[in-house]
């Protein structure tokens, strides 16, 4: 793209009036990974047993570790541990849902249970754990199964868990006998209730996570494509919105997000630019017999692309979603370490509310940002994504960022230390317990200690 930042600003009418985070945000983080600004709960300290670095005060549990048995018999704990959600039970109760990343290769698949299966050649899907008030696991089982690469996804309304397959295959690639890129509906307390169907209206492409608006219904859905031009934000407007569920098989219209005049969302780089007049454009073929839906005709006027669509929250009365990066070398329009960008439905706005590196507002010692999820106290959790140590980072609403969690080295060797990325962070209903996987090996935490 030739035109500069600026003046695509100035061309769409854009603003960087109004920043949604304040502060000295360039001098966040100066120095080492476990300092920690005003917002945070102080420098990380070693964990003894080499798992988890947290703040003094803090302490975790290990609820779940890959390979382990299932409580249920019904195999081991699938590898791959990635997005997960955490909804009330009776008497206290918690129940866990967790996503497993596996593709064909995957070293554990889910184990295929009758009725919970939609492709028994695939190796993905999610589990699901039942938690005392303790944290204490009473049971945990298969959730869902025969599904691919199930990557984030988000929780609904009515409680249950949208989980994503992030991969567009079709049935005879990877042995698959059936096609993938769907999203399916599973209930954490009762799995065969949601059995295993896709939900084709949502559409078929490389989804990662979704955010449901609870006063409309509007399902909201990241793609996390990797080839040029990459992915595209949507929204499923459902004919049975808030029905409860089963509701979302009636079927809806799905739609892409154009941002008039930005083709590509990684060329905006200044933090609280916004952008009003935000459009919706029917996607031409949801299931993409033919062509991915990012490759499809949307007009003259195009649609909207970003690289490395993640993480998707609801808050407020807005959608909260991420570009992990974008680097100019694969395609992208400019390079960046993260982007957290709101869409606010009732004004049609969207605004970046920050941005990480290489040269912007915010310098962090790490990078790719991956699932979020909202905090107790306000503000964000975000998981990264990127190459050595990996951390949980907290985002205040003033704009402050500290390191929440750091993940111990776990697999390579001590020359060549290689650390699992952290993913599907959620806290309990009450927000007494943040919840965090990592991804590999994969390890299910529950973390307490003196949340604000």
């Amino acid at each position: 793209m030739s035109a500069t930042r600026r003046q695509i600003l100035s061309r769409t009418g854009a603003s960087v009036a109004g920043i949604a985070f304040t502060g000295a945000l360039s001098e966040l983080f100066a120095g080492s990974a476990a300092a920690s600004s005003g917002g945070g709960y102080g420098p990380l300290v070693a964990d003894p047993a080499g798992l988890l670095d947290l703040p003094e005060g803090f302490r975790y549990k290990v609820l779940s570790r890959e390979g382990d048995p299932l409580r249920s018999g019904e195999g081991p704990v699938p590898s791959n541990h990635d997005g997960m959600g955490a909804f009330a039970g009776r008497r206290g109760r918690v129940h866990l849902v967790r996503n497993h990343e596996n593709r064909a290769t995957g070293r554990i698949g889910v184990p295929t249970v009758p009725g919970l299966t939609y492709d028994p050649a695939a190796k993905g899907g999610c589990t699901a754990l039942e938690l005392d008030a303790r944290n204490d696991v009473l049971g945990e089982r298969v959730a869902i199964a025969g599904t691919a690469v199930n990557c984030a996804g988000g929780p609904t309304p009515w409680g249950t868990w949208l989980t994503c397959e992030e991969t567009e295959d079709k049935a005879g690639t990877a042995g698959y006998t059936k096609d993938h890129g769907y999203i399916f509906e599973v209930d954490g307390a009762d799995p065969h209730r949601t059995g295993a169907v896709p939900l084709t209206a949502m559409g078929r492409f490389q989804h990662e996570a979704i955010a449901v608006d609870p006063r409309s219904g509007i399902v909201y859905e990241t793609e996390d494509a990797f080839q040029h031009p990459f992915g595209l934000f949507y929204r499923f407007l459902p004919h049975k919105p808030l029905g409860g569920t089963g509701s979302l098989r009636a079927g809806g219209t799905l739609q892409a997000m154009r941002v008039p005049g930005v083709p590509d969302l990684s060329v905006i780089q200044e933090t609280g630019a916004c952008f009003d007049g935000v459009e919706w454009v029917p996607v031409p073929d949801p299931q993409a017999a033919e062509t991915p839906i990012r490759l499809q005709d949307f007009g003259a006027k195009g649609i909207t692309h970003a690289q490395k669509l993640e993480g998707c929250y609801w808050g407020g009365r807005a959608v909260y979603f991420v570009s992990s990066f974008a680097r100019a070398t694969d395609g992208s329009g400019a390079t960046h370490f993260g982007q957290v960008w709101k869409y606010e439905p009732h004004r049609r706005r969207l605004t970046l509310v920050v941005v990480f590196g290489p040269s912007t507002d915010i310098r962090l010692p790490g990078e790719s940002p991956d699932n979020i999820c909202l905090a107790p106290g306000g503000g964000l959790m975000v998981c990264e994504d990127g190459d050595g140590a990996q951390h949980v980072y907290g985002l205040t609403r003033k704009g402050e960022v500290y390191a929440m969690a750091r993940g111990a080295r776990n697999i390579g060797t001590p020359e060549a230390p290689e650390w699992g990325e952290f993913a599907g962070v959620t806290f309990s209903p009450d927000g007494r317990t943040m919840y965090v996987n990592c991804y590999t090996p994969g390890t299910t935490f529950a973390v307490r200690g003196p949340w604000r």
